[in-house]
């Protein structure tokens, strides 16, 4: 049986063709457009998200180097102290002792740890005697820019038998506290449960 023997006539040539055509466009539409305009979306929508991401990036690296230039300006100004992790409190004793050691006698005592979300609190009071009010000046100063993080409080100074304070021994009474961070630090059984900042 021969169906396509015959030749195609001239209208028959032109509906194949535009069938052809129509072929073609389709599967191009189908297989090339849709797919790079696809392509192109998704570039555009990863280009967008990455816009964003490198704005806050910038945004980050900006209050970095505003963070930096602070420090550096704090450091400069020989300002700068460091809040040790929980549990400090050696080497808080040991710089107390230190800084005492030029006084004629000195007495310590630490009132119990206070904790604050992570900033913890070691209060203590402090009675020493310096034989001028230079050494009282000198260790007051020792104290107030010492190295671990230290607010002093009350200070209450006494000269001995009555005496200007110029001209005697003098006894000083003070309160003042000690900051430390849970971060980093390790719970013992010293510590109290943390209360909320207020």
């Amino acid at each position: 049986m021969k169906v396509l023997s015959r030749d195609f006539t001239l209208k028959e040539k032109i509906l194949l063709l535009l069938l052809s055509l129509i072929l073609v466009g389709l599967a191009y539409y189908q297989f090339v457009d849709q797919p790079v305009r696809s392509a192109l979306e998704s570039a555009r929508s990863e280009a967008d998200a990455l816009t964003v991401e490198l704005q806050t990036v910038e945004a980050k690296l900006a209050r970095m180097r505003r963070m930096r230039s602070e420090l550096e300006d704090v450091t400069a100004g020989g300002t700068a102290t460091e809040m040790g992790s929980y549990n400090n409190s050696k080497a808080e004793i040991a710089s107390l002792n230190d800084i005492l050691d030029q006084t004629l006698q000195y007495s310590i005592t630490f009132a119990n740890v206070t904790r604050s979300g992570d900033q913890i609190r070691r209060n203590f009071t402090l009675q020493f005697t310096t034989d001028t009010y230079e050494n009282m000046e000198n260790v007051i100063r020792e104290l107030s820019q010492n190295h671990h993080r230290c607010l002093i409080g009350d200070v209450r100074c006494a000269a001995a038998k009555d005496l200007n304070l110029m001209e005697s021994n003098i006894t000083v009474n003070a309160t003042a506290t000690f900051f430390e961070t849970m971060v980093g630090g390790t719970p013992d059984a010293g510590l109290p449960e943390s209360k909320p900042a207020a």
